[in-house]
């Protein structure tokens, strides 16, 4: 953190980066961009270990993600430009912008909306249970959002209203609104949202191995906890967007989201207790075993089968006459 001085007090500050774009040649290469991309692979990886956890194909889980991530930014892309059309359809604006998606904006619930499109499209190719998906995804998100806010902060965008707190983010005089002196600091909702979102991830991980959350639940929980965080950290935010009845349309959309996202737990919960059996709509299958494990020196075919009772791992296991805690 820096020392800024505004009338006459010393302030800690979060500085912002002097550029968010670098050129290798005639490449720019854009700090945006790279956080997206993080994004995707951490949450990919993340994803790999909690889908094999619960019994599904690695080469299945890229099948998805092949359909899923391109949809998403493609829906992500959409939602910010009908949710701020101004930069692009307003006055003065350029609408071939649209299109510029590496100078950043993504709406999260374009991608989410388009992104289930797609993961839904992968999951009908390789034969496996949307909803179980789903759950195995659900932290990764919150992870991916996560580390793809530092493209925010690198591109001093979507900050709050003007504050004294000592972790006040610095503005550089060029990307200051109008109306605000050189030297004001502001809201880090990039930084908000950073930390709600790992603290949501952690809490997402803890509440699904606590109580073995299945058909669907877990990614319920997701939308929960991400529109709870989103609607506060979204009524701090100052940059231009759609009004609709005096709140800011992503506060409407954090809010109903936010109530589908409770009743549809809810629902579920009151359906399926506990976890699915398999994450494949023909619960017959079986997965192959990596080379190595437990292969024959004959080459006879090795499987890896679904624990018949349905649990992912022997430590999860409830004894015999225990009862199993349910959420």
């Amino acid at each position: 953190m820096t020392g800024v001085l505004a009338q006459g007090v010393v302030l800690a500050s979060i500085p912002s980066p002097s550029t968010g774009v670098w050129h290798l040649g005639p490449l720019p290469l854009r700090a945006y961009a790279f956080a997206i991309l993080a994004g995707i692979f951490v949450a990919a990886w993340m994803t790999g270990k909690r889908w094999e956890a619960r019994g599904g194909s690695i080469d299945d889980m890229y099948t998805i993600v092949y359909w899923a991530v391109p949809f998403g930014i493609i829906g992500g892309r959409i939602y910010h430009v009908i949710s701020s059309p101004d930069a692009y359809f307003g006055e003065g604006g350029d609408p071939l912008k649209a299109f510029a998606i590496w100078e950043g904006g993504l709406g999260i619930w374009g991608a989410i909306a388009f992104g289930a499109v797609g993961a839904y499209i992968g999951c009908r190719r390789t034969g496996v249970r949307f909803s179980s998906f789903a759950d195995a995804v659900a932290p990764g998100l919150l992870v991916a959002q996560a580390i793809g806010r530092l493209g925010n902060w690198f591109n001093q965008e979507l900050f709050g209203g003007p504050t004294t707190l000592p972790w006040g983010l610095e503005i550089s005089p060029d990307r200051l609104p109008a109306g605000y002196e050189v030297g004001t600091l502001f809201h880090p909702t990039f930084l908000y949202e950073l930390l709600w979102n790992l603290a949501a991830a952690a809490l997402l991980v803890f509440l699904d191995r606590r109580f073995r959350l299945g058909h669907g639940r877990v990614f319920w929980l997701y939308v929960v906890f991400y529109t709870v965080g989103r609607l506060w950290i979204e009524l701090l935010r100052i940059d231009p967007a759609e009004q609709v009845f005096g709140l800011r349309l992503n506060v409407w959309t954090s809010i109903l989201v936010g109530l589908v996202g409770v009743a549809a737990f809810v629902v579920q919960g009151r359906r399926h207790a506990g976890r699915e059996d398999s994450v494949f709509v023909d619960g017959d299958r079986q997965v192959p075993a990596p080379v190595g494990a437990g292969a024959s020196a004959a080459g006879d075919e090795a499987v890896v089968t679904d624990h018949p009772t349905g649990h992912d791992d022997p430590t999860d296991t409830v004894e015999e006459g225990q009862d199993q805690p349910k959420l």
